[in-house]
């Protein structure tokens, strides 16, 4: 009997660990946001306590969660294993680390766009639209538009059929997701009209229209994030890539 009851707790723990881990990032919770005190996610979950603190402990084993003894428990990354299977999520400065990342996808995107335009075909491009339209409703409805963003530039990736790009989306998925947990819609316009442009251009069959309409994608996004990263660190501060 003592077994059962052992794993069935275990059991639960696990579940509301996943549960939490979805309701951080549907929210969204920001990376240095207070979550709510123990006994309101227990009341939410309808838990006890002692299972919210056992995938509190879960969650802060994978990075995702920090507890300063008398502060609280913060938010840490959004990013499990499984989403950043290269490890990225772990470095600190998460503004650094999204401008390598911008660094990176203005070597890698704009030449996949022009791929994609290139050799998408009809099954692709109706599910490029289908993902572009769903992404602009949860954007402008105020919902979480990340994992169907994420989505749409994996969706690009594989569109441009080389095998080797489709093993560079980790980094992809890890790129858009850091730049969103630190802007926070700053951009919704910008990626609204940018994404729209990318798809025309890809469904239109034009490699350097796909091409430049990417590279514009990811100006205004690197410009909003240098915009945001010099809030944080002090007015006037240029970045020097340090």
């Amino acid at each position: 009997m003592y077994q059962f009851e052992k794993a069935d707790r275990k059991l639960l723990g696990a579940q509301i660990e996943e549960e939490l881990m979805n309701y951080i990032r549907s929210e969204p919770l920001e990376i240095g946001q207070k979550l709510p005190n123990e006994f309101e996610l227990a009341e939410k979950f309808g838990v006890g306590r002692s299972t919210v603190r056992e995938a509190v402990r879960g969650l802060a084993s994978r990075g995702i969660l920090e507890v300063r003894r008398g502060s609280g428990t913060y938010v840490k990354s959004t990013q499990t294993q499984d989403d950043d299977p290269l490890g990225l999520s772990r470095l600190q400065d998460k503004y650094k680390l999204a401008l390598e990342l911008f660094d990176v996808r203005l070597m890698l995107e704009p030449k996949i766009a022009s791929l994609a335009a290139e050799y998408a075909g009809t099954e692709d491009k109706i599910q490029l639209e289908r993902l572009c339209d769903e992404t602009e409703q949860l954007y402008l409805g105020g919902k979480n538009h990340i994992p169907k963003d994420i989505e749409f530039h994996t969706c690009i990736a594989r569109c441009s059929k080389n095998r080797v790009v489709e093993t560079l989306v980790p980094v992809i998925n890890t790129a858009v997701l850091t730049f969103a947990n630190l802007t926070h819609r700053m951009l919704m316009q910008e990626t609204i009209q940018t994404h729209r442009a990318i798809v025309n251009a890809i469904t239109g069959h034009d490699p350097v229209g796909a091409e430049c309409a990417m590279v514009m994608h990811l100006t205004y996004n690197r410009q909003a994030l240098l915009k945001q990263w010099r809030e944080h660190r002090g007015q006037g501060m240029p970045y020097d890539g340090k």
